[in-house]
C-alpha cells in the first residue's frame, strides 16, 4: 500500500504542474492587468518576502507592507496578486514542511480541506470587491494580524503542548478555524500566525502549524488564484516576480540558513504592518484613484 503522505506530497507536486499550466496558459489568452515580464524589483520582493516566510516572518502583510507605500499594485488588485504569485513558492514550503514534520494525516487532510473550501468561498467574492471595499477589509484584517504579532511577540500566546494529532471536538473546531482562515486568506492576511494560534490553543506542538499551514495555503491559494486569475483580478508582473523570485528564497532559508535571530524584524514587521493597515483605511475615505499612477510606477 502506497505511503499516505508520499501520495500528499506527489499530489502537492501535481498541484505545482497543474497550476503553471493553467496560469501560463492564461498568460497567453488573457494576460491580466499589467502585463510583462517581471523588474528585478518585482523578483527581489518576492526573494525577500518568501525567505522570511519560510523563517516564520509570514509573506502577505509584509508584501503588502512592501507594495503600498511604493504604489506597485493598485489596492484593489493586492489580494489576488498576493495568492497568484504566492502561490508556487508556498507549495515548495509545504513540501519540505510535510515531508520533516510529524504530524497526524488525517487531522492535516481535514484542516488542508476545509481551507481550500473557505479559500474557493472566499476568492470568489473578494475578486468582485470594489477597491474601497478592499481597502476597508485589507485594512481591518492587517490590524487584526498586526494584534497577533503583538501577542506573539510578547509572549502571551498559548504554548501549546506536544499532541500531533486532534478528534472528536477539538478536530471539529481546527476544521472550522481553517475554514475561516482560508477565506480571510483570499484577503490577503497570512495564514501563519493565526493557525499557530489555533492548533497551541487545541493543544497541539506548535511544530506542527508549519505542516498545517504550509499545506493549507499550498492547497488553498492555487484554487483562490485561479478565480482571482479568470476575472485578471491580480496584477501580473509583481505576481510573476513574487514567484519567480519566491522559489529560490524559499530554498534558500531552508536548506541553508534555516533559522536566524529575527525578533527584531518581527517588531520592525509589526511596525510597518500597523502602518499600512492605516494607510488602507485612510485611503478608502477619500476619493477613489486610478489603477494609471501605479501602473506607472510598476516598471
Amino acid at each position: 500500500m502506497a505511503d499516505p503522505k508520499l501520495v500528499l506530497l506527489s499530489l502537492l507536486v501535481l498541484m505545482a504542474l497543474g497550476f503553471a499550466a493553467f496560469w501560463l496558459r492564461a498568460l497567453r489568452h488573457s494576460p491580466g492587468q499589467d502585463a510583462g515580464r517581471p523588474s528585478v524589483l518585482h523578483t527581489g520582493i518576492g526573494f525577500l518576502t518568501n525567505f522570511f516566510d519560510t523563517l516564520g516572518i509570514g509573506s502577505l502583510a509584509t508584501t503588502t507592507s512592501i507594495y503600498r507605500p511604493r504604489q506597485l499594485v493598485p489596492d484593489r488588485l493586492i489580494p489576488g496578486t498576493l495568492n497568484v504569485g504566492h502561490a508556487l513558492p508556498t507549495i515548495a514550503q509545504a513540501l519540505i514542511y510535510i515531508a520533516i514534520i510529524e504530524v497526524d494525516l488525517t487531522t492535516l487532510l481535514l484542516m488542508i480541506a476545509a481551507s481550500v473550501v473557505g479559500a474557493f468561498v472566499g476568492a470568489d467574492v473578494v475578486a468582485r470587491w470594489p477597491e474601497r471595499k478592499v481597502r476597508i477589509g485589507m485594512g481591518i484584517c492587517l490590524l487584526g494580524a498586526a494584534c497577533l504579532m503583538l501577542a506573539r511577540l510578547r509572549g502571551v500566546l498559548p504554548p501549546g503542548g506536544q499532541a500531533t494529532s486532534l478528534s472528536g471536538t477539538a478536530l471539529g473546531m481546527a476544521v472550522a478555524g481553517n475554514f475561516l482562515l482560508g477565506v480571510l486568506m483570499t484577503m490577503g492576511i497570512g495564514l501563519y500566525a493565526p493557525c499557530m494560534i489555533l492548533v497551541s490553543l487545541l493543544g497541539m506542538s506548535p511544530k506542527v502549524a508549519f505542516p498545517i499551514m504550509m499545506g493549507s495555503c499550498a492547497f488553498l491559494m492555487p484554487v483562490a488564484s485561479a478565480r482571482f486569475i479568470q476575472r485578471g483580478s491580480y496584477a501580473t508582473r509583481p505576481a510573476l516576480g513574487l514567484a519567480l523570485g519566491g522559489v529560490p528564497g524559499v530554498l534558500l532559508a531552508a536548506y541553508i540558513v534555516k533559522e536566524l535571530p529575527l525578533d527584531a524584524l518581527r517588531w520592525l514587521v509589526l511596525v510597518v504592518v500597523v502602518y499600512t493597515a492605516a494607510s488602507m483605511l485612510r485611503a478608502a475615505l477619500r476619493p477613489a484613484r486610478t489603477e494609471a499612477g501605479y501602473q506607472s510606477k510598476s516598471a
